[in-house]
């Protein structure tokens, strides 16, 4: 008989991919079988013509532990080659949800430590439930947040990360909020909703449009403004507009009509 899946999946009429972090009994901590099991599944889902969006959260009370302690303790009786390979392979796991093609709207039901931080930075939105809390934790066991610090820089600023790596203090869902890692709060009973009005924003864009977006942003932060980017940005924007999808995004614009990527 096969292992029970880490994860849930499933894809609704829309293309709306929800991935649920399937073991509450640990806080959906992460080892190297969820590891394996999000890196296919996110590619699975990237390949997919029929996906508009992804939803990645958890089940349980808890968003994700980071790093499962059965496989930490694991990992401490290997060799440093051994943990370079296993690290590579979570390293791998932050670099795909990060450069998803599709956008990623993380639903955080819970509290997020260490690498499951790492999962919420690299979600292009999150809404987060506001009892949720926060921490960093890797310096009190003598590590550092390595493989999601460019993430987690990335989402909160240098300033802020010179704090909670270096202090691993948890902060709350209010703080993330004011820090930028998450873009909305919500109470438990309002979250689903939350993350719904989100999913319907992304719905009406256009879907090709959506991931040329996703990348100006990675292409454009701390990209020097010279004469390369600004005829760069001036190249996309034509080839944008003479695409079939441009085309009909400005057609239904005028005829007063929702265009073919919005399902009645």
């Amino acid at each position: 008989m096969a292992a029970p899946s880490y994860l849930l999946v499933s894809t609704d009429a829309r293309g709306v991919a929800t991935v649920t972090l399937n073991r509450p009994e640990v806080h959906n901590a992460f080892d190297d079988k969820l590891i394996a099991e999000l890196t296919a599944t996110l590619k699975k889902l990237d390949s997919d013509a029929a996906v508009r969006v992804v939803v990645l959260t958890g089940a349980g009370k808890s968003f994700s532990a980071g790093a499962d302690l059965n496989w930490m303790k694991r990992m401490s009786g290997y060799t440093e080659a051994q943990n370079l390979a296993d690290a590579r392979r979570l390293a791998e796991l932050m670099r795909l949800l990060n450069g998803l093609a599709k956008p990623v709207v993380g639903v955080v039901q819970g509290p997020a430590y260490a690498g499951g931080i790492g999962l919420v930075a690299c979600c292009d939105v999150v809404v987060c439930v506001d009892s949720a809390s926060f921490a960093l934790t890797e310096t009190r066991l003598g590590l550092v947040p390595a493989v999601v610090g460019p993430y987690v820089v990335a989402a909160i600023g240098a300033r802020a990360a010179r704090r909670y790596f270096l202090s691993a203090e948890r902060f709350t869902a209010q703080d993330a909020l004011r820090l930028g890692l998450v873009h909305m709060i919500a109470p438990a009973e309002g979250l689903k909703a939350a993350g719904e009005s989100v999913v319907q924003a992304l719905l009406a864009c256009a879907p090709g449009a959506v991931a040329h977006a996703k990348q100006q942003v990675a292409y454009l932060t701390n990209a020097r403004v010279d004469a390369a980017l600004i005829d760069g940005t001036a190249k996309l924007i034509a080839k944008l507009r003479a695409s079939p999808e441009g085309k009909e995004g400005v057609a239904s614009f005028l005829e007063k009509r929702k265009p073919n990527w919005v399902k009645s």
